[in-house]
């Protein structure tokens, strides 16, 4: 049976976004960090001797796709004439020190779609001889879609991760770097944005009919005009932000957090869990 949703604390445009107050099922902060590193979404590699001799500003040379090795090294794919990939290539083993930082973005609109962010420290070597085509398949599996590692408009670039920080819906939380080699990313990851931008568009009535589940805060959600916005899944759960509720400001919101029976291992346990706890909702007394 699905337990109740936790409503999380109210906030506003100019407060932070709303985090957990009761004890929940939840990813740890190395496997937040690892699924964020191992995905798709936007990152901007800033080097402090690039800034410092050139000028350059942050992010100038953002990696294209990354992926990370057995030994929990982060693999850059970084256009071969970008100052980052220059600077690696003429260190003459001199160690390069680094910072990725990565934003995770809502895939749906909400209000404060940025989500989280993460940063990884560490040294940025380049990726030579057998080291290559290793590397090159673990991007090309991770993003199939993205420029070929082979292209000689690309380079490979090795970060070790010195440490790693994360600041998402979850907390702030440093991780260190053996907990981030022996982590997983979340077996939601690949297909969470189609799968959150799908229940948004064809879903919003039974998502708004999760408002049953809240608890105290059920009558206020029912009797708004606002809607309920699927903010991010993973494997524990879903978390679901109201928006538009009466008696708040039109741009106020909360959020609440439905946990799977289970955790689910991929699409087809997803879509069972999503199933019932649509049907949970539609059991409740007043539900239409």
């Amino acid at each position: 049976m699905f337990r109740p949703g936790i409503p999380l604390p109210g906030s506003d445009a100019g407060r932070e976004q709303p985090r957990p107050v009761e004890d929940a099922a939840a990813p740890t902060a190395a496997e937040r960090v690892r699924t964020l590193v191992e995905s798709s979404v936007s990152a901007a590699l800033d080097i402090p001797s690039i800034r410092s001799q050139q000028d350059t500003p942050p992010g100038s040379g953002s990696p294209e796709a990354r992926a990370v090795t057995p030994d929990g090294d982060v693999v850059l794919l970084v256009p071969a004439a970008s100052p980052a990939a220059q600077l690696v290539e003429h260190a003459a083993g001199d160690e390069v020190t680094a910072v990725m930082e990565i934003t995770d973005v809502a895939p749906v609109a909400v209000p404060h779609r940025i989500r989280g962010r993460a940063w990884i420290a560490g040294w940025l070597t380049p990726v030579r001889n057998k080291q290559r085509a290793a590397c090159a398949r673990l991007v090309a599996d991770r993003h199939p879609a993205g420029p070929m590692p082979s292209d000689p408009a690309w380079t490979l670039l090795r970060l070790e991760v010195g440490e790693a920080f994360v600041d998402d819906l979850w907390g702030a939380e440093q991780v260190e770097p053996d907990d981030f080699a022996a982590a997983a990313p979340d077996p939601l990851a690949p297909h969470e944005a189609e799968l959150l931008q799908h229940l948004a568009a064809s879903h919003s009535e039974q998502m708004r009919g999760l408002c049953g589940l809240l608890g105290d805060r059920e009558a206020a959600c029912a009797a708004a005009g606002g809607c309920a916005v699927p903010l991010s899944v993973d494997r524990y759960g879903m978390r679901v932000r109201f928006c538009g509720l009466e008696g708040f400001r039109s741009d106020a919101y909360f959020d609440a957090r439905f946990e799977f029976p289970d955790p689910v291992d991929g699409i087809a346990r997803l879509r069972q869990a999503m199933r019932l706890l649509f049907e949970t909702a539609a059991e409740r007394p007043g539900s239409q």
